[in-house]
């Protein structure tokens, strides 16, 4: 990918952490410059309204962390669940727009029973959260399914869900798994290199900062100046409008009032994430303590399919399809797909909802294989 420094590093506040600047070495200068601002008028977005779902829903259960989303046409079948990320924006992410809706997409490809994680934006009292926490309520909406999922996992949300069907390995048919970093050792990244170049103590100071909590709107003020160009948002939508059309000024506009629209995060799920997924590659190295047990990623064999973006700005595809080699399950029943396109796109980008997602949904359609299933080589990206 071949984008100007300073439009990467703010597409890097597109969905975690929401800490970039121009450059790492001048990371530091730059908070220490805005300590003040940062301090001030903390506008917490958990008190705003809900966002605006492209596809009708319900609430069939609402957690302190979390509600459960039914999106479903039907009351009988295996319920998919789709786990959002946790990060700056919105989980409406998965149900951005018509035509840029993966929830809109597997209703059409016949999903019938299909469900959404709804992360709730952090308030004061959720500050001490843990990733523990996180956990534990996806498997109080698990159980509320029946007690077995099919898993759909996007970005952050899939290294939670892998986690989870590590620790729950009966409670999780298959599991796909989009554009979420596994092995952050696979290739470098710019949240990778944010992390290795600032110490603990400097995200631990901006967790003080928000008194408990990363408050999204304001460090998107902060970190990323930038705004959405026509191009950028064509590119992640994957659209042939053109920019004078109404329908996309329309379509651009929502963008970026979704861009604008963000979550707070708990404090300490974040300095956990920072510290235990990127700092110490702990699920990677099978050191990752999850409910009271050390997750080993070589004892997962459930079926797993794993889509990643070529130009993702955000999980170059090295640290997703790491996995196909860390865990257990046979290599006949791990699919790699590599789609082209930025991050966004694996979920709201028009071609690859298109092209890969069909494929997703007849691979989760298919009968699960026996126990002693041979092991031929890996599946190769396309």
């Amino acid at each position: 990918m071949n984008e100007h420094p300073e439009r990467l590093y703010s597409r890097l506040a597109f969905l975690w952490p929401a800490i970039a600047a121009t450059s790492a070495s001048e990371l530091a200068s730059t908070l220490a410059r805005n300590w003040t601002e940062l301090a001030l008028g903390h506008e917490s977005a958990a008190d705003e309204p809900d966002p605006a779902w492209a596809t009708n829903n319900k609430i069939v259960l609402e957690l302190n962390a979390v509600r459960l989303r039914d999106f479903s046409t039907a009351s009988e079948g295996m319920p998919l669940l789709l786990c959002a990320p946790f990060a700056l924006h919105c989980t409406t992410v998965a149900d951005f727009a018509p035509g840029h809706s993966l929830i809109a997409a597997l209703r059409q490809l016949g999903v019938k029973r299909l469900f959404l994680s709804d992360w709730r934006s952090a308030r004061d009292d959720m500050r001490f959260l843990g990733i523990d926490d996180y956990l534990a309520a996806l498997n109080v909406l698990v159980d509320e399914l029946g007690g077995t999922v099919d898993l759909v996992a996007l970005c952050q949300g899939g290294w939670l869900s892998l986690l989870y069907a590590a620790r729950f390995p009966k409670k999780v048919r298959r599991l796909v798994i989009a554009g979420a970093p596994i092995d952050i050792a696979a290739a470098k990244s710019g949240l990778s290199a944010i992390v290795d170049s600032n110490t603990p103590t400097f995200f631990k100071e901006v967790v003080q900062i928000g008194d408990g909590r990363i408050y999204g709107n304001r460090l998107l003020k902060l970190w990323s100046p930038l705004t959405s160009t026509d191009d950028d948002i064509r590119a992640i939508l994957q659209t042939n409008l053109a920019g004078d059309d109404n329908a996309f000024v329309a379509l651009a506009d929502h963008f970026r009032h979704w861009d604008a629209t963000t979550v707070d995060l708990p404090g300490v799920y974040y300095l956990e994430v920072v510290d235990k997924l990127y700092r110490q590659n702990a699920l990677a190295r099978g050191r990752f303590v999850a409910l009271g047990k050390t997750v080993d990623l070589s004892r997962l064999d459930i079926p797993l399919y794993l889509l990643a973006a070529e130009d993702d700005e955000l999980v170059p595809p090295p640290q997703l399809f790491a996995l196909a080699d860390l865990a257990g399950t046979p290599a006949r029943h791990i699919v790699k797909a590599l789609a082209p396109g930025r991050h966004l796109g694996l979920f709201m980008g028009e071609g690859t909802l298109q092209r890969f997602w069909p494929e997703i949904v007849r691979w989760l359609e298919q009968p699960l294989p026996e126990a002693n299933d041979a092991q031929p080589h890996h599946s190769q990206p396309r």
